[in-house]
């Protein structure tokens, strides 16, 4: 099995990068033949806002990139994940110009919504789920805060759903969890395309002792104003208790010239200084305002032991168990998030319960051989699909 995977990586690392290094790790380590070809957002210099998003409706430079990449390695699959906005859908014709099967992994929700992630003015949004002409993006300049950009970036998948991009070039969507799959199934992708499937995901290399002394709480994630970051600072004015911030994002230096002195941010730490920190700290707090696909920090917490408390009405409720594994807290609410927080807290023996449950969970449904399997039978399913429609399918 030769896999290619696409990826382009963002200015401010986040989940979707750990997530596709992660893959490639998992592949390469079960004997798989993966080649990568990899875009960086940060060499995007210039040519305006505008002409950016125009430009990640179809790029000929990213026909150009995938078709020498597919010369180059004669992959059996190409496994896409972040094409925007340099790669852009063009991508999928140039897989298609090989006659070679396209898998999508849905990270964000590009495909449906101006600014990827279905939140408007700090509350979940879904006025553009199922509009061809997604005009509600244009008129509230959710690109950027600006209309003529958000207006070319809403035609990404305006254009694409009337060209059936998503029904004839991709042969298999795969959604992070039940509650994404359900929302691009609404917002017009081909359901009986659409299977969930979480990432992959780094567990850590030793577990720390069921007894190994825990203390304060823990944030790891982008630091910009979907993540819910500021909720999180101001309900710590109230609670007593150290809190670790891990990442790095437009929102950095303001929110650390705000925070009270027991906040302290850390800046972004390798994979091995994030799992140091989850090993050590009491409990990973999630505050996020959007849906989210599947929090990589959620997962990567249950991997430590280390409960989570999470907003509620997002994709964390598909991995936590609320009072088992976990708690929940209405997004954006200060005084809720104080409120509970501070009571988790307040209980080291019952945060040590719910994170041996969450470990539980994590093998259960996460570890490193339950994602390869998967993998493995949905490439081997395409590919096998796929010759059975050549014309020379028993010569092959």
């Amino acid at each position: 099995m030769r896999v290619l995977l696409i990826h382009e990586r963002y200015r401010f690392r986040g989940g979707e990068d750990v997530a596709v290094e992660a893959e490639e790790a998992l592949l390469k380590a079960h004997g798989v033949d993966v080649a990568s070809l990899i875009e960086d957002n940060k060499r995007i210099r210039g040519g305006g806002t505008l002409g950016l998003a125009l430009r990640s409706i179809w790029s000929r430079e990213g026909y150009d990139l995938v078709s020498r990449a597919i010369a180059a390695h004669r992959p059996d699959i190409v496994h896409v994940h972040n094409t925007f906005p340099l790669l852009s859908p063009a991508v999928y014709d140039a897989v298609r110009a090989h006659g070679l099967p396209v898998v999508q992994t849905l990270h964000n929700f590009r495909f449906l919504c101006a600014n990827g992630v279905l939140l408007r003015e700090g509350v979940p949004c879904t006025d553009c789920l199922d509009r061809t002409l997604k005009w509600p993006a244009v008129a509230h300049a959710c690109y950027r805060g600006n209309r003529a950009a958000s207006a070319a970036v809403a035609a990404i998948g305006g254009v694409h759903k009337a060209l059936g991009t998503w029904r004839t070039k991709v042969d298999l969507f795969l959604a992070l969890n039940p509650l994404s799959r359900d929302l691009f199934v609404a917002g017009g992708l081909p359901a009986e395309r659409v299977l969930v499937c979480p990432p992959a995901i780094r567990a850590p290399e030793s577990l720390p002792a069921v007894d190994a002394p825990r203390a304060g709480a823990l944030f790891v994630g982008r630091l910009s104003p979907e993540k819910g970051v500021e909720t999180l600072i101001e309900a710590w004015r109230g609670i007593d208790v150290p809190l670790d911030i891990i990442g790095e994002g437009p929102l950095a230096a303001d929110l650390a010239r705000h925070a009270p002195a027991h906040v302290r941010f850390r800046g972004s730490l390798p994979p091995s200084g994030v799992s140091a920190a989850m090993a050590k700290a009491a409990l990973l707090v999630f505050p996020s305002l959007c849906y989210e696909n599947f929090p990589l920090a959620v997962a990567e917490a249950m991997a430590h032991g280390l409960p989570v408390l999470a907003s509620s009405g997002g994709a964390a409720v598909h991995m936590l168990e609320d009072g088992v594994s976990g708690g929940f807290a209405r997004p954006g609410d200060v005084a809720e998030w104080r409120r509970t927080a501070a009571a988790m807290m307040a209980q080291p023996e019952m945060l040590r319960r719910m994170g041996a449950a969450a470990r539980r969970v994590f093998e259960t449904r996460f570890s490193a051989e339950r994602a390869f399997t998967r993998r493995m039978d949905l490439y081997r399913g395409l590919r096998n699909t796929r010759r059975s429609l050549r014309p020379d399918a028993d010569a092959a």
